[in-house]
């Protein structure tokens, strides 16, 4: 594992081994951006050897850190790595509220292999600095990088050396690294290899280079505001590495950041004062009587309800409208049982299919395939054959010798 904290032209590895072979002390600055490679090799020792020669380093291993008795890291520290075969990486910038108390992580690692795990702390012993917070901060929008790549100790020296060139600062700090996605931003498509887009904030001790400040003036405002690229005289300086949206850059001045003071009340200790033990109710409780409540709840129904079958009775038996929808109703009900009793005594003219025919083998006159007896309103204008072969038996040709 290895931990660096990120100066200008300086990287200043701060792992300092304790006693425990499973913990690790780190003394990283407040204001600084801290960044903490768990490296796979370092852990591969503690499980057993693959059984074939030379493959021990396809192990698939992955990471699990948090604070040591919570769930999760603390808000300040972040953690990625992208497959089981790549290292993790635990980076943030802590702020001065931490400092002076020993924030322990927890680092589990996962062999997906074996199925074992592997348990070390990281003891984060955060320190102070001299000129903290730097007052001048800007923040760059870098689109052809992610995370990950950001924070390798090369890349990050490699744009700070950059920025230190057009700024001129005596002292220059990377604050903080931020992924593009923390920010609401999309995943990029994987085609002709797109990045996820990396904000980067860095500190200095004197003023915004004139540089800096191209990108506030009118003309580049406006090209932003129309989606094109504003004309920076020092991006030539990043383009051979690192490709920045100058329409994304934030420059802030923290001595002229007026201070918002909130009135929150103060915090608690988080234990409830002790007002004694519960006394629950006494036992002699007064009796009720529900029975007024029952014919409340009973009566009132049906007396509405009696008085709706009152009107409905009185309408329809008692008024001449009434006794003319009930006469109505019952001429149409006689009217149907008569035209149902005369439909089944017409005469109808008998289907062609029902007709006699001539039998094809032997000429005689087959009768019909009704009998007398058959209802004419039921019968079927077409016979199926499973009920044509009931009904005809056609009678087979005798040979010449019988």
């Amino acid at each position: 594992m290895v931990s660096v904290g990120v100066f200008v032209g300086l990287i200043v590895v701060v792992t300092i081994l304790s006693k425990s072979h499973a913990d690790r002390n780190v003394y990283p600055s407040a204001g600084v951006l801290f960044v903490h490679v768990l490296e796979r090799e370092y852990f591969k020792g503690e499980f057993p050897p693959y059984p074939k020669a030379g493959d021990s380093s396809n192990d698939p291993i992955t990471f699990n850190t948090n604070l040591k008795g919570y769930p999760d890291r603390p808000g300040w520290l972040r953690y990625i790595q992208r497959t089981p075969h790549s290292d993790g990486v635990l980076y943030g910038s802590p702020a001065s509220e931490h400092m002076g108390k020993p924030t322990i992580i927890e680092i589990t690692a996962y062999n997906k292999r074996t199925f074992e795990t592997a348990r070390h702390n990281l003891v984060i012993n955060i320190m102070s600095i001299e000129e903290f917070p730097l007052p001048y901060q800007a923040e760059f929008f870098i689109k052809n990088m992610n995370v990950e790549e950001m924070l390798a100790s090369e890349v990050l020296g490699d744009f700070l050396g950059a920025v230190k060139n057009v700024w001129q600062p005596e002292r220059l700090n990377a604050i903080n690294i931020t992924s593009a996605l923390d920010r609401g931003g999309r995943v990029p498509l994987p085609i002709n290899d797109l990045k996820e887009g990396v904000y980067v904030m860095v500190g200095a001790d004197v003023q915004f280079s004139s540089c800096l400040r191209e990108v506030e003036t009118p003309q580049n405002q406006l090209r932003c505001s129309q989606e094109m690229e504003p004309v920076i005289s020092c991006d030539k300086k990043f383009r051979a590495q690192f490709h920045i949206d100058w329409c994304k850059i934030s420059l802030v001045d923290i001595t002229k950041v007026v201070p918002v003071h909130s009135n929150r009340p103060d915090a608690g200790t988080g234990v409830l004062p002790d007002i004694g033990e519960y006394n629950p109710p006494s036992e002699s409780l007064k009796n009720r009587d529900y029975f007024a409540d029952f014919l409340i709840t009973l009566a009132v129904p049906s007396a509405v309800a009696m008085v709706l079958f009152i009107i409905l009775a009185y309408s329809m038996c008692c008024r001449r409208e009434g006794v003319i929808q009930l006469v109505h109703h019952s001429s149409i009900q006689k009217s149907t049982k008569e035209l149902r009793s005369m439909s089944k005594n017409r005469e109808i003219s008998w289907p062609l299919s029902t007709l006699p025919v001539f039998h094809p083998v032997s000429g005689e006159v087959v009768p019909p395939i009704h009998p007398d007896n058959y209802e004419t309103t039921s019968m079927p204008l077409m016979q199926t054959q499973t009920n044509l072969q009931n009904q005809i038996q056609i009678p087979q040709q005798q040979s010449s010798g019988k």
